[in-house]
């Protein structure tokens, strides 16, 4: 046997030793990555894979970037080819489509050389080990260093105001043009006040400024108006539409939420000059500044502005991710001028932008708090409300430090009580008495019968809401409790036990009353305290304690979610103290149905019990729970019981009703505090990955914060940039976009247009600037002067280009069809909100209040019709009825309507210019809408009550509120025989005059003579120029 072992184990090494020469003689050469692997990446793959085309930002043309791979991650793990994306892609493998895209495969010698590199580690050459730092470089205009250009030299010098006009006249001379006259001076303060605050000048101001001939009176105006807080509300609203500022969260559900601190920090900020830079800083990384101030805090509401859905069955994670993108394109937007956005799923088409660059910026926004929620939010008391925190803070510290010390003098009582009420509980069932009753009433005329178990029936014609007074025969001393039971009946719909259609009802309160025997007889009913009541059941929203809450709109009820309503029921009435007597005693019961549909019970009966309160006050479900052997009670069941002990105690109670009162008082006082959305950073940063084609399920390669390489880097000392290193770099000298994208979108709201027509793409798609010299010379006085906002807006509207007329000269029509190069000032329409502050500050209604919550002006019915919920809209009454278009609630799903139909925006994503459409409906708002209806009737009251007391004279008054102007003769001969014709017209047709005129027009007024002014002044607000900025 041993010989046989030996020679099998001699022929099995044998075999071993032959099976290794071969698989030795098969094994491959090892394969050379200069000659046989670099020339098939190169004919076949170099096209999109190389330096100057990174498709899905993979590099084949160096060694290291094949190994760190692209937006999937690494191509290749050395040594396992089956892992290794590269292979997988040539080959058909796994979930890339077979590469080369659209061309001829591999042979499969050549896929089989790769495989076989891989398996063999995958060497590259020494030389391409190490992956190289590389800044991408771009010759486009935007991506270029801001250099401050020379002031051009201009023939016609003494046309220039400042050096903008140098650079305005430069072009035109060059173009052999000229510019346009300075505009007149009702113009000019019309057009001032409407660009810095958003309001008509009022007649005086207009006067004022006409008859300022000192110099300087133009520049004093600006100041003037620059100081203005109103200034603040007006550019506030323009950078909320950069924020996507709305009051309400989004989606189908759109509920409502609580970040209007924001908008006024927005206003306050504008008025206060912040400079650009920290505006930005604070915005995107507020919480992050040391020691942070509350405004600071606030100031981050700026990227809280992204939408929440509300919708049940969604993944949180997919809408933290797109709020997350939505700050990514916001930011792009706002502060860079790119279309960002365009390389999340991949690379831009045509920005040097890769979708590594986007996740990088992505990186920077992905570690924040918040997950498709409200929260992180912060609470902002007044001062009132703080001293009231302070003061229930202390007054709870108080009770519960007495109840602590009221729970260990009641420890040596404890035993004692348990076995007290063991006893009570052995013969409690047995403790209620049935009462008699001697008088049963229903006051709405229904029959009371009593039957022969002694409860009541109700029956006859039965009313749609009812209360019972039953008086009861003698009861006995020690009353500690009233039974009220509702029994079914087969009488009563569904066998009741109340008269409603389904057998239920709601009662809303219950009165008990005694009256005691003396010698001169029964005394009259006294009140009986009620401690609390309890109930076997209670329908959801309808508690048994409602029955003696004492408010009638609230009461007990028994429908139940599953199993059979139409059951006995019973509630008990727990008194506050025993009734005792020493003589006999009756009671008074009154069960008081106020609801409709006859919600009223059908039978029932009382019983009382003398039974200790201890026992009676106990739960329901805890004293089947205390029948149970001891030895069974669990910890929760055993501080059930130790709980109901102490409520036994009445010092203890007593103290612990003041801390349940006291507890609400404080949740009432911070529901009531204000609160606002705020960013705040996770302890630890979430890891970010490139997410592949943007599907937050397909996460790619790993990324770290950075910005996009075409731009300046971050300084060198900046490894993991966080939202405030980018905010820093952002307004930092040597980025050259975010100084040339704001002044560029200033020069916009003063000129219609601007400077780059695109002004949110700066990109290669965008439109070149019309004055590429002039954009660079404000974008670096920007900087110089401390990124001054005022400073800014002050140096160009004094230019003697924004000064223009803004006349058509067809002169000019061949050579500037479009007005690029500003021969002219621009006239357009106003925006939506200040449409509606025109109307108000016309009207004489305007409030001039600043800040505050949104508000909610009158607006057509049925608006709400076809969102998925109903949105509150309480109209407003006081002031608030005539607050700034601004300060209007806004619904992202039903806005107040006015405002789209004037091109405001939707709010769900950033908007940094506003279309101006011209559609049928915004006229027909106009002369309809009702809400400006009365503005306009408020209008003609204002003519009729501060205006001269005849025609021409508040014609002409008319005119300078609403145009600051004088009217033409020919106007005034117009509008004069319009007058006379509502005139007669009204006079004839006095219930149209009373529709037309307000109800809140002077006694001494007429009604027809108000409708007349009305029709007058619904011309005069309804002219192209009252709504155009000329």
């Amino acid at each position: 046997m041993r010989n046989l072992l030996r020679h099998v184990t001699t022929a099995v090494f044998i075999l071993l030793v032959f099976v290794q020469i071969g698989w030795a003689a098969e094994k491959p050469a090892q394969v050379d990555f200069e000659k046989q692997i670099r020339p098939l990446l190169k004919q076949h793959c170099y096209d999109c894979h190389s330096q100057d085309a990174e498709e899905s930002g993979l590099r084949l043309d160096y060694g290291a970037n094949i190994l760190k791979g692209g937006d999937r991650g690494p191509a290749v793990i050395p040594g396992k080819s089956a892992e290794s994306p590269l292979f997988l892609s040539l080959s058909g493998q796994g979930k890339i489509p077979r590469m080369p895209h659209e061309q001829e495969p591999l042979k499969p010698a050549e896929i089989l050389l790769i495989q076989q590199w891989i398996d063999q580690g995958g060497q590259i050459p020494e030389a391409e080990r190490t992956l190289k730092a590389t800044q991408k470089q771009s010759d486009h205009w935007s991506f270029q260093p801001i250099q401050r250009p020379k002031v051009p030299e201009v023939k016609q010098q003494a046309w220039v105001r400042n050096p903008i006009d140098a650079f305005i006249l430069s072009r035109l001379e060059q173009n052999k043009l000229k510019p346009s006259a300075e505009a007149d001076r009702s113009t000019l303060i019309r057009r001032l006040s409407l660009d810095l605050t958003g309001l008509t000048p009022s007649v005086e101001e207009v006067q004022q400024f006409l008859a300022d001939t000192k110099p300087g009176a133009y520049e004093r105006l600006v100041d003037r108006l620059l100081a203005s807080p109103h200034y603040g509300e007006r550019w506030a609203r323009h950078w909320l539409d950069v924020a996507r500022y709305a009051d309400s969260n989004g989606f189908t559900i759109d509920g409502p939420r609580s970040i209007w601190k924001y908008r006024d920090w927005v206003i306050d900020a504008i008025n206060a000059n912040m400079p650009f830079d920290q505006f930005v800083k604070e915005q995107l990384a507020g919480d992050l500044l040391p020691n942070p101030t509350t405004e600071q805090l606030i100031a981050t509401g700026f990227h809280r502005n992204t939408l929440i859905n509300q919708e049940g069955g969604t993944n949180p994670e997919q809408f933290r991710v797109e709020a997350v993108v939505d700050r990514v394109n916001t930011t792009g937007a706002a502060f860079l001028g790119l279309t960002v956005g365009c390389a999340q799923c991949h690379k831009h088409k045509y920005d040097p932008i890769t979708q590594r660059d986007f996740y990088q910026l992505y990186a920077i926004f992905n570690s924040t708090a918040d997950i498709n929620s409200a929260p992180p939010t912060l609470a902002l008391p007044t001062d009132e409300q703080k001293a009231k925190q302070a003061d229930l803070k202390q007054e709870i510290t108080k009770i519960q430090k007495q109840l602590a010390e009221r729970k260990k003098q009641l420890e040596p009582k404890f035993q004692t009580w348990q076995l007290d009420l063991k006893q009570a509980l052995k013969d409690s069932e047995k403790q209620w008495t049935i009462l008699k009753s001697e008088t049963a009433k229903s006051e709405n005329g229904a029959t009371i019968t009593v039957l022969e178990d002694d409860s009541l029936l109700v029956g006859g014609k039965i009313p749609n809401n009812d209360i019972y007074v039953v008086e009861t025969a003698a009861v006995p001393s020690g009353i500690t409790g009233v039974r009220l039971e509702v029994l079914t009946h087969e009488s009563l719909p569904k066998m009741g036990p109340g008269w409603a259609g389904n057998g239920n009802f709601v009662l809303d309160e219950v009165a008990v009353e005694v009256a005691r025997k003396t010698k001169q007889g029964w005394s009259k009913f006294a009140p009986v305290k009620l401690a609390k009541a309890t109930a076997d059941h209670s329908q959801v929203k309808f508690p048994a304690q409602n029955l003696v809450d004492g408010d009638l709109k609230t009461g007990w009820a028994i429908n139940v979610k599953k199993g059979k309503m139409n059951v006995n029921r019973h509630a008990i009435l727990h008194l506050n103290e025993a009734l005792s007597s020493d003589g006999p005693q009756k009671l008074r019961v009154t069960l008081t149905q106020t609801r409709d549909s006859r919600y009223n019970v059908g039978r029932f009966r009382f019983a009382t019990t003398t039974v200790s309160p201890g026992v009676l006050n106990f739960d329901t479900e805890l004293l089947a729970q205390l029948k149970q052997p001891e030895e069974k009670w669990d910890a929760k069941l055993k501080a059930k019981i130790a709980d109901e002990f102490h409520k036994s105690d009445a010092k203890w109670s007593k103290l612990n009703q003041r801390l349940t009162k006291q507890k609400a008082e404080q949740t009432k006082l911070n529901k009531a505090i204000v609160t606002t959305m705020v960013m705040k950073e996770l302890p630890k940063p979430r890891e970010t990955f490139i997410l592949l084609r943007g599907n937050f399920l397909a996460p790619g390669a790993p990324v770290s914060p950075g910005v996009p390489d075409v731009l300046p880097p971050m300084p060198e000392g900046v490894k993991t940039p966080t939202r405030l290193d980018f905010a820093n770099w952002l307004t930092s000298p040597e980025q050259p976009l975010t100084a040339r994208v704001t002044v560029n979108r200033y020069w916009q709201r003063f000129f219609g247009k601007g400077l780059v027509e695109t002004e949110n793409d700066f990109g290669t798609q965008g439109t070149e600037p019309t004055h590429p010299e002039l954009l660079d010379w404000l974008a670096a006085e920007f900087i110089h002067n401390g990124w001054d906002m005022k400073q800014l807006h002050r140096l160009i509207v004094t230019s003697a280009a924004y000064r223009q007329s803004s006349d058509f000269d067809p002169a000019n029509q061949s050579q500037d069809p479009r007005n690029l190069l500003l021969s002219r000032q621009n006239r357009f329409r106003l925006e939506a909100e200040s449409i509606r502050d025109v109307f108000l500050a016309s009207s004489g209604l305007l409030t001039r209040k600043i800040g505050g919550p949104s508000v909610y002006p009158p607006q057509p019915e049925g608006i709400y019709v076809l969102t998925q919920n109903k949105k509150a809209w309480p109209e407003e009454k006081g002031e608030d009825r005539y607050r700034r278009g601004m300060y209007t609630y806004f619904w992202r799903s039903s806005p107040y309507p006015m405002l789209p139909t004037f091109d405001a925006p939707n709010s769900n994503t950033t908007c940094t210019r506003r279309v101006r459409s011209n559609t049928p409906l915004q006229a027909l708002t106009l002369a309809n809408d009702h809400s400006l209806f009365e503005l306009i009737q408020g209008f003609a009251v204002r003519i009729l009550t501060d205006g001269p007391d005849y025609d021409e004279g508040r014609m002409r008054q008319a005119f300078q509120i609403c145009l600051s102007r004088s009217p033409s003769d020919h106007e005034l001969d117009v509008l004069t025989r319009y007058l006379n014709e509502q005139r007669a017209h009204f006079k004839e047709s006095p219930k149209e005059a009373a529709q037309v005129a307000s109800d809140k027009i002077p006694k001494e007024i007429d009604v027809a003579e108000a409708a007349s002014w009305t029709a007058v002044a619904r011309v005069l607000m309804n002219l192209d120029e009252f709504i155009t900025r000329e």
